[in-house]
């Protein structure tokens, strides 16, 4: 009877991206829930740092056999960590301040396109005719999302900033995906995750101070804590290691399709938690952004190292 309980080992895998999926959609949600008792800035040096204390009982063996590559490499692992960590969640963090939940989580279908435009701008990855297409498309499906389905808003630049600030951030992780081509295969994923989210976490401590100085500590209660060791462990540590799993038992295509059900829970949890409204021009924009990316890309949405892909959400 207790085994019923369990996932077989064939739906395992799948029970592990859905996980996954719930917890980075969570993210956004929660950083909403939350932007009125912790700031931006601390809440992301507090995810981070939450972070990298679960990481380190198993990253710090492996950046100690690996010490001399990551130093060969120090460049590379700067940048990294300037877009993937200090920068990306920081400007959704601070966006989320002046947007709502559902609009930030939809924006994530965007991740594939921008990735797919940089990878033809920094190495030459050629596209097709229909590549093209389907992204003019996609582009469609997200600004109709920004303009709150009133088209005329583009004219006037009427743009919602919290909006551009989360398009920023997801342009900023997606700069960190196309940038992680260059990391070696043979060096620890592990081991370069500690390392990045070290550096970033010094990236950002004069933002930090900044912000202590001008809105002063957080309110010292369990929700505010509890909050920080989700974002922390969660959408962080816990879901990378589920989708890794996934990835190592399906393979890393059909495991990134599953990142689409980001949008999908993030704007029915916002709904649900957070008593936002789901418009129409939600669903159309969304659909618009799908159709475009399949129509682009075909099944195979997301043909990026799926390993890397979630450690930002």
């Amino acid at each position: 009877m207790l085994r019923r309980l369990f996932p077989s080992a064939a739906a395992l895998p799948y029970v592990l991206l859905v996980f996954a999926t719930l917890c980075w959609a969570g993210n956004f949600i929660l950083a909403r829930a939350m932007h009125a008792d912790i700031a931006p800035i601390t809440l992301a040096f507090g995810r981070w740092l939450v972070a990298l204390l679960v990481l380190l009982p198993i990253a710090w063996p492996r950046i100690r056999e690996q010490l001399p590559q990551l130093r060969r490499v120090w460049k590379r692992l700067f940048w990294l960590a300037a877009y993937g960590i200090a920068t990306s969640n920081t400007l959704i963090y601070i966006g989320l301040h002046h947007t709502n939940a559902t609009n930030a989580v939809l924006f994530n279908a965007l991740i594939p396109l921008m990735v797919m435009l940089l990878s033809w701008a920094v190495w030459r990855k050629p596209l097709a005719g229909r590549e093209w297409l389907g992204m003019s498309g996609s582009l469609f499906g997200v600004l109709l999302i920004i303009c709150h389905g009133q088209l005329g808003r583009l004219l006037a630049l009427d743009f919602n900033s919290g909006d551009a600030l989360v398009v920023a951030g997801l342009a900023c992780w997606s700069v960190y995906t196309v940038l992680l081509r260059g990391v070696r295969e043979s060096m620890d994923r592990f081991a370069v995750l500690a390392v990045t989210i070290a550096l970033g976490l010094v990236m950002l401590l004069p933002f930090l101070i900044w912000e202590l100085s001008h809105v002063g500590l957080p309110v010292a209660s369990g929700a505010n804590l509890a909050s920080v060791l989700y974002l922390g462990i969660f959408p962080s540590v816990i879901a990378l290691l589920a989708y890794m799993r996934a990835v190592n038992v399906l393979g890393p295509t059909r495991a990134a399709g599953f990142l689409h059900l980001i949008p999908a829970f993030g704007a029915v949890g916002a709904g649900v938690l957070l008593g936002e409204q789901l418009a129409f021009y939600h669903v159309a924009g969304l659909a618009i952004i799908f159709t475009g990316l399949y129509y682009a890309q075909g099944q195979a949405a997301a043909k990026v190292p799926a390993t890397v892909l979630p450690q930002q959400r």
